[in-house]
């Protein structure tokens, strides 16, 4: 049997999400959020949004200075001590989805019991991976643009089902699992095979549908733009994951977790494959005085059956290492990313791969709790297969610049 959920669909399920929000009648209706304003000079490579091979969201080919902006709100109704509903919006008019939502779930936590605490959610949500994006609108408070593993995850992953976790908190930290049953992932890491590792700062909402590489749509002979429906149900059984944390106070925190979307890779809808996707995420904070160190490391496989003897698979791994410090009005962070995927097929042969670093620097000031200034310095350094078809080197470096002021409220 096949589901296929629709971006109709995916509209009405944002829609009876959200609309307990707006209609509140609990306890109490809260809104954060911040509208946005920014310059960004490009990488001289066609985004990845534009259907270029370019590894950053911005740019036509062309380093010409560009104005960006956008608004986002989390909302949370509480409608007693345990329950309460939440959503975030977004306003981007660059986007794919000028106006949509990158979240929207309820979530029921009774009062703790001796220590021990236990959580359901259920609705569209991320899964509990980055350490790094915990700020207002899944942002990162340390840099503009995320790790190329929550760029991925911001792009592909979203939990449209339930979460149920456990902790037991003790005087000086605490100890957690989770595990979650969903669906409407099954195209998850056809944006990895096709179009590798990127570097996005804005996730795509449940109405967004990224875009493949217009070489990617020549070579399987359609008209470019081609776009992927992340969240689509194709062979009506659940996707899985599991995790556990431990968190220590004055020291830090780790956390492990494995995913397997369960898709039947020989199923299609649309221009939409089942791809079998499943990875392990390994992530750690370690907390030194002003200084903070984030670490992630991410490495799985993802694969498609088109044909009844013929399997395309994927491998990827990727690892960030981000150190933070704060002074006073001040915050600076550094981050190192590494990255890599292989291709291979049940034929023997090889894919068109690619292997890559980047570097990110940021300052931010923040005067005022309502306002922050940001500056980022982005180089990726990669190699990639795939652009010799396009007639292009295979290796590029590229540099992006980005100035971004935040008015909060």
């Amino acid at each position: 049997m096949r589901l296929g959920i629709t971006r109709a669909s995916r509209a009405s399920f944002l829609l009876m999400m959200v609309l307990p929000l707006a209609t509140a009648r609990g306890q109490s209706l809260h809104a954060d959020g911040f509208a946005e304003l920014g310059l960004v000079l490009p990488s001289a490579q066609t985004s990845f949004n534009r259907g270029g091979l370019g590894k950053t969201e911005f740019g036509g080919g062309h380093q010409t200075l560009l104005a960006t902006g956008q608004a986002l709100a989390d909302l949370r109704a509480e409608f007693s001590d345990s329950l309460g509903a939440f959503a975030t919006l977004r306003l981007a008019p660059d986007l794919h989805a000028p106006f949509d939502a990158i979240e929207a779930y309820a979530r029921y936590r009774p009062p703790s019991a001796g220590g021990w605490v236990w959580t359901v959610k259920a609705g569209a949500f991320f899964p509990p991976i980055s350490l790094e994006n915990e700020a207002v609108g899944w942002t990162s408070p340390w840099t503009i643009t995320s790790s190329a593993i929550n760029s991925w995850v911001g792009d592909e992953l979203r939990i449209i089902g339930g979460e149920a976790s456990l902790e037991w908190r003790h005087a000086s930290g605490s100890v957690g699992v989770v595990g979650a049953l969903f669906a409407a992932n099954d195209p998850a890491g056809a944006l990895l095979a096709d179009r590798g590792w990127m570097f996005d700062s804005r996730p795509i909402g449940l109405l967004g549908e990224p875009r493949f590489p217009d070489i990617s749509a020549v070579l399987e002979r359609r008209s470019p733009p081609l776009r992927e429906e992340p969240f689509k149900e194709l062979d009506g059984r659940p996707g899985w994951y599991a995790g556990a944390t431990i968190r220590q106070d004055g020291l830090g925190r780790a956390a492990l977790l494995y995913y397997d979307n369960l898709a039947n890779p020989s199923l299609f809808s649309g221009s939409d494959f089942g791809w079998r996707t499943k990875f392990t995420s390994l992530g750690a904070e370690l907390d030194i005085d002003d200084i903070v160190l984030l670490g992630q490391g991410m490495f799985g496989t993802t694969k498609i059956q088109p044909f009844d003897d013929f399997v395309s698979t994927t491998d990827f791994q990727s690892a960030y290492l981000l150190a933070g410090y704060s002074i006073d009005d001040y915050r600076v962070a550094g981050r190192v990313d590494v990255f890599a995927t292989q291709q291979s097929t049940s034929l023997g042969a090889s894919g068109p791969g690619e292997h890559g670093y980047a570097l990110t620097a940021a300052g931010t000031w923040a005067p005022a709790r309502w306002f922050h200034l940001t500056a980022e310095m982005l180089r990726v350094d990669s190699a990639r297969g795939e652009r010799a078809a396009a007639g292009l080197p295979t290796h590029a470096i590229e540099v992006k610049g980005q100035l971004v002021a935040r008015l909060f409220f």
